[in-house]
């Protein structure tokens, strides 16, 4: 059972309720030492949850560049200051993931250790995992095979057969 699970159900939400959420704004605190020297006392920033249409343009535009994809996340979510695609990727490396947590947390993309744990233990992810690593594919080939065909390769991995009568 996961914290959701166990979450008692009071009543229905309306439209307003579930879209509210998206117009709300963070204020985040930044150490002085993700600053450099000049950073003084530190400061703030303000942040807003990224919605479903942010995530997927941020994907279409980053294709498979974590970098690209963290600085557009953090972009798009800062609304004070607001800066540029040029000027965020310009941010320090741990500035820029001290955001990306923040920007994680705030729009409901962070995973506790709990589902991170029970995501890997998964056998169907195990098996996608060895495969993985055992044929040279990538995670979006393995994730684009059935689970037949799963079960078809991890029986030839045990059987030792050669990896050419897997194509």
């Amino acid at each position: 059972m996961t914290a959701i699970d166990a979450l008692p159900v009071t009543k229905a939400l309306t439209a307003e309720q579930l879209l509210a959420g998206a117009t709300a704004t963070y204020t985040v605190a930044v150490p002085a030492g993700l600053l450099g020297p000049d950073g003084g006392d530190g400061g703030q920033v303000t942040l807003r949850p990224l919605t479903v249409r942010d995530v997927q343009r941020v994907a279409q535009a980053a294709k498979e560049q974590r970098l690209l994809t963290s600085v557009l996340m953090v972009q798009q979510a800062l609304v004070s200051p607001k800066l540029t695609i040029e000027e965020t990727g310009s941010l320090a490396a741990g500035l820029l993931e001290f955001l990306l947590a923040r920007v994680n947390e705030i729009s409901g993309l962070k995973v506790d250790e709990e589902d991170l744990d029970n995501a890997v233990r998964a056998p169907l992810t195990r098996a996608c995992f060895i495969l993985s690593r055992e044929f040279g594919w990538t995670p979006a080939e393995t994730a684009a095979l059935t689970v037949g065909q799963v079960l078809l390769y991890l029986e030839m991995l045990a059987r030792q057969e050669p990896a050419e009568a897997a194509e």
